[in-house]
């Protein structure tokens, strides 16, 4: 397979096969080469957290970010992995009218779904406290607004709701229902705090439910099994990886510092082997020595 020729995103559609299909376990990526090793480990949808975004950028996960840049780092990513690609949007970046815009960005950024949030801005991380949302009609109408502009009918639109915070737990499930009836594809509720809680949603809300496996939040850590048990229907693992990768960049700087030479951690580092096989450092020379070759016969 020639990554150049062959990699190509499968978008919507391969969204919509699989959430009609079975449940999905879908990490945080960070970057290009975290969507390789995502597909390499065998899953089948990957996730672009906004905090994540702000986070790669020394940022906080306050609306600093703007629509272009979560475009831009969509696009790097889809461009170079197969996978289907959710992308975390907070508030649309706006009201309705932004909403167009950013559901018309994100589609022609080759993303699969996108999910728009009903906090106030400046929005804050789903586990923090001090939240606030929006009127319930106010968030329909972003809703509306998004599926109206979508061009490819598979592009999936997730309504998320941070109300259980500062609506309890019926208030969530209150504005979910809302949600589904105003068209939206899929329910993430944010920051349900146990298993008492995801089961009482599945119950009575009827729509595909995803649940967020963020780590030090609110909500109990919940397994894959655990979550397939309860009835939802996928999950995410926002920051995982990047979280892990911080924690490893923090400990190796230390260590570079003190140590003046890596001698010492070198086992801890992946070797330039690994990492020209991962980025197919092979595969791209092939392909520039077979695209030469095919052009110079024409000549």
């Amino acid at each position: 397979m020639s990554r150049l020729r062959d990699n190509i995103n499968s978008g919507p559609g391969a969204l919509r096969d699989l959430m009609k299909n079975q449940f999905i376990d879908i990490p945080g990526v960070y970057g290009g080469i975290s969507a390789i090793m995502a597909e390499r480990a065998g899953f089948k949808a990957i996730y672009l957290s906004g905090s994540g975004v702000a986070g790669m950028m020394g940022l906080p996960d306050l609306s600093v970010t703007s629509l272009n840049e979560v475009a831009d780092e969509a696009r790097k990513i889809t461009s170079i992995t197969k996978l289907p690609l959710i992308v975390d949007c907070d508030t649309g970046f706006g009201e309705a009218l932004n909403v167009v815009r950013t559901v018309r960005m994100m589609e022609d950024a080759g993303v699969a779904a996108i999910h728009l949030e009903d906090q106030e801005l400046p929005k804050k991380c789903g586990h923090l406290n001090g939240k606030k949302v929006v009127p319930i009609d106010d968030f329909v109408l972003k809703l509306k607004a998004a599926i109206e502009a979508r061009k490819n009918p598979d592009f999936t639109i997730i309504a998320r709701t941070d109300s259980r915070s500062t609506d309890g737990l019926d208030g969530a499930i209150e504005r979910s229902r809302e949600y589904l009836k105003a068209g939206a594809d899929v329910i993430f509720t944010e920051a349900l705090e146990n298993i008492d809680e995801f089961k009482e949603m599945r119950k009575k809300v009827k729509g595909l439910l995803l649940a967020n496996m963020t780590e030090f939040g609110k909500s109990d850590l919940l397994s894959v099994e655990e979550l397939k048990t309860i009835g939802y229907n996928m999950v995410i693992f926002p920051l995982t990886a990047f979280r892990g990768i911080l924690k490893t960049t923090e400990n190796i700087y230390k260590k570079l510092k003190d140590e003046g030479t890596q001698r010492d951690f070198i086992n801890e580092l992946m070797t330039r082997n690994d990492y020209y096989e991962t980025i197919g450092y092979d595969e791209y020379e092939r392909e520039d020595f077979s695209l030469s070759e095919r052009l110079n016969r024409k000549d």
